[in-house]
């Protein structure tokens, strides 16, 4: 093939390797390809293949060309380099633009798929993002988004539900419950600030509200698992908020793999003399569990129990902090506008994506402060009690067990202000 013939067909740098390898001064261009430039040898063995990736490398500098071009709006129809200003990318899409980029570059080739049959959208990938982030970062309304960023209301909509099929069904993984060899990480990193060992989590049940499109109001529970830096390691969501926290977490597949004993099964440390299990941490709306720690009822002051109170509550706000950060998120922050199915799939979405943000060390989207949690709706607690005591006494056993240890540990930090650090950390809880 006639080098003018390459010019139209190849891609610049594949036009490069081409020039390098039939350079006129080259007199042995079959060794070259085949030694130096092995990867260009493949390459030229095809020209099909050769002329087509040319094709989509030319048709996606286009779309990127397109999305160069000024507009009437700074950040109207993600003219992602036009604004230089941070908290404009923090404000539109809840990430710093260098996290919007590497995003957009995982995400690409799975967003340009899938189109409306017969009705290809013909938007770059950035385009697709920008406006399914704009939906979940910010709630706007899918009027409101057309406007902003020039397309239709329906292609607004396609693009924000792409975008929740997409995480939630390509990059689940990135919450993922721990393996046991992990659980030691998690485990260490509780008890160095609180002293309390073997907790592998914080266990947290929150309500968003949802608006159908026959006008019902109703209210989606979720359930999430955290570590201490509010990663999230587990989340269910999708139970009708009337129901108890103790409801949904029996509702769980989590509840039954450990009651099973395929979860938090590792053998037992002993804490003063009491085998303690691997267990998760969790509020007044659970029950006492061998597994599941809850704080004393009326703590007499400066005693045990109120040093594992403390303790408590300090392991806990990685929780509060974590549901703080998703209602962080626009959508997620007012009542959801869609069916059920559709308010899930932005629970899952947002989910995904503070673990995705953490990751990155992009904090954007995390919680500077719980100011705004509601403290009076953090749990709803079941009219149901156990009926097997045994099971009480053995985790009231193992709970004061770690209380003694807990008064233990934060004596030995501050041996004559323990109380009024107990105070503190309640008065600031």
């Amino acid at each position: 093939m006639e080098p003018s013939a390459l010019v139209t067909l190849l891609s610049s740098i594949s036009q490069l390797i081409l020039l390098l390898v039939l350079s006129p001064n080259s007199t042995d261009s079959s060794d070259s390809c085949s030694n130096v430039f092995p990867a260009a040898h493949h390459f030229l063995a095809s020209q099909e293949i050769a002329a087509t990736l040319s094709l989509l490398s030319l048709s996606r500098k286009r779309k990127r060309a397109r999305l160069s071009e000024p507009t009437d709006h700074e950040l109207g129809r993600v003219q992602l380099g036009l604004s230089r200003n941070p908290d404009s990318f923090k404000n539109c899409f809840r990430m710093t633009s260098s996290t919007f980029e590497w995003l957009c570059a995982l995400l690409e080739p799975l967003l340009e798929c899938r189109d409306p049959v017969g009705s290809p959208l013909n938007l770059s990938a950035e385009l697709r993002l920008g406006i399914g982030l704009h939906r979940l970062a910010t709630g706007a309304n899918y009027p409101e988004i057309s406007k902003q960023f020039g397309v239709s209301e329906s292609v607004a909509r396609f693009c924000s539900k792409q975008l929740c099929r997409v995480l939630c069904t390509n990059y689940r993984f990135w919450i993922e419950f721990p393996n046991p060899d992990e659980f030691e990480s998690v485990s260490a990193a509780f008890e160095t600030h609180t002293g309390l060992p073997n907790c592998c989590g914080v266990i947290h049940c929150t309500r968003f509200k949802i608006v159908t499109n026959n006008g019902l109001h109703e209210t989606i529970a979720a359930q999430i698992m955290v570590d201490s830096s509010s990663r999230i390691l587990s989340i269910v969501a999708g139970f009708r908020g009337n129901k108890g926290d103790f409801r949904v977490l029996k509702s769980s597949t989590l509840y039954t793999d450990i009651e099973q004993g395929k979860l938090l099964n590792l053998a037992p440390v002993n804490v003063n003399g009491v085998p303690v299990n691997q267990y998760l941490i969790g509020d007044e709306g659970y029950p006492l569990l061998p597994w599941l720690m809850v704080p004393f009822v009326d703590a007499m002051p400066a005693s045990n129990e109120e040093q594992f109170n403390a303790a408590h509550t300090r392991m806990r706000l990685s929780g509060i902090r974590a549901i703080v950060s998703l209602r962080n998120w626009g959508v997620l922050s007012k009542p959801i506008r869609e069916e059920m199915k559709m308010a899930v799939a932005y629970i899952g979405a947002c989910s995904i994506l503070h673990n995705g943000l953490m990751m990155r060390e992009d904090y954007s989207a995390m919680s500077g402060g719980l100011d705004d949690y509601d403290q009076s709706s953090q749990y709803y607690r079941d009219d149901t009690s156990l009926e097997e005591n045994s099971i009480q006494n053995k985790a009231s056993v193992i709970r004061s067990a770690l209380a003694t240890t807990a008064k233990q540990f934060q004596d030995s930090i501050f041996p004559t202000h323990s109380s009024s650090l107990v105070s503190l950390v309640k008065g600031g809880s």
